[in-house]
């Protein structure tokens, strides 16, 4: 089955480490031995190869910096203190998914019109003896790099399609770990995405400004990569989504990716610990619990967030890369999930959501 993940760092990894992901995630492990990657972000889950084998056929390729206060080490060149430097930073990222398009175009393509979609699926639906091209949406994950609002339209011409206002605290609203409402400039910032129609990312806003923003933001909404956070029992952070944001969006017909990320699957797990307590069935429970809410399997699929400051280190145990993420399809089966309900998880309910957002 066709698998979605609405959730991958590849541009921060390309910047960062120099990850070629025209390899596979085994043939980077070997690559990066003694590096300072695997040290600072784990060993890769993710390359060209690893998608053909799982059948990962689009991913949401984010652009992703952090503000300085945030910033993890001062190899982290990824970070910004102002908003012309975020917006630098996030065009090199965009750039950089137009290099790998242009320069790999058999392996990767910019998906931001219907006519890119259909294109790539079309191709999935075909042999190829040399593989399929991999869709990648651009998705802004924080949203300082907007110093104002004019440049909205330079963003949606440039191919960026999904917009998540927070991933720490921003000058819109609260994020994770910094509580906080939407501000007036976060209402302005939904007011002038609505008018190019981006879809909005809620993904680490705030439980206050997740429910603002569902409230009166009128276009598509999802969370790209959350979790429930009635799950993680005894956890309180503001990262993951309550039941009251989670009922918000359904309420909207928004779509929610869920994270198999050892410590959003296991309160306190950390790396180093045992793999086996984190396996796929956490995964599986995270996903019914939002289609128990929904009573239906139409608004959840999966944002994994891999190689986005973890590695396969912190994967379930059976995770060694993407091509593993078909292993889910049997175990939704085993709890009595449709073949149609499977392939609604795995990638359907994405791609219905970008059917109906993307120009044509």
């Amino acid at each position: 089955m066709i698998i979605v993940d609405a959730h991958i760092d590849l541009a921060w990894n390309m910047l960062s480490f120099g990850r070629d992901y025209t390899l596979s995630a085994g043939e980077i492990r070997q690559r990066e031995r003694g590096t300072l990657a695997p040290a600072r972000n784990g060993d890769a889950l993710v390359g060209w190869p690893d998608f053909q084998r799982g059948q990962v056929a689009l991913v949401f390729s984010t652009l992703f910096a952090s503000p300085i206060r945030r910033q993890v080490e001062t190899w982290d060149h990824q970070a910004y203190t102002t908003s012309a430097q975020a917006r630098s930073l996030y065009r090199a990222q965009l750039d950089a998914y137009d290099r790998l398009a242009g320069q790999h175009p058999d392996k990767f393509r910019l998906v931001t019109t219907q006519t890119d979609l259909k294109e790539v699926l079309e191709h999935w639906q075909k042999p190829a003896e040399n593989g399929h091209p991999v869709g990648l949406v651009p998705l802004m994950e924080g949203a300082e790099a907007i110093e104002n609002l004019d440049e909205l339209e330079e963003w949606w011409r440039l191919g960026l399609r999904v917009i998540g206002p927070a991933w720490a605290g921003t000058r819109f609203c609260g994020g994770s770990g910094e509580p906080g409402p939407l501000t007036p400039e976060g209402y302005a910032l939904l007011e002038g995405m609505a008018g190019y129609g981006f879809v909005l990312d809620i993904s680490h806003m705030d439980e206050r400004a997740a429910l603002q923003a569902l409230d009166v933001y009128p276009g598509a909404v999802i969370a790209s990569h959350s979790n429930a956070l009635a799950l993680l029992k005894g956890l309180d952070s503001n990262r993951h989504l309550s039941d009251a944001v989670i009922r918000a969006l359904l309420e909207r017909d928004g779509r929610i990716g869920i994270v198999p990320l050892g410590n959003f699957l296991l309160p306190g797990w950390k790396a180093g610990d045992r793999r086996e307590e984190i396996g796929l069935a956490r995964v599986v429970t995270q996903i019914d619990y939002i289609c128990q809410m929904a009573g239906s399997a139409q608004h959840v699929g999966l944002g994994t967030d891999f190689d986005g400051g973890f590695g396969v280190q912190s994967a379930p145990i059976e995770i060694d890369s993407s091509a593993d993420l078909q292993k889910i399809g049997p175990l939704l089966a085993e709890k009595g999930y449709t073949d149609s309900d499977v392939a609604a998880i795995l990638g359907g309910n994405w791609i219905s959501l970008l059917q109906r957002t993307l120009p044509d």
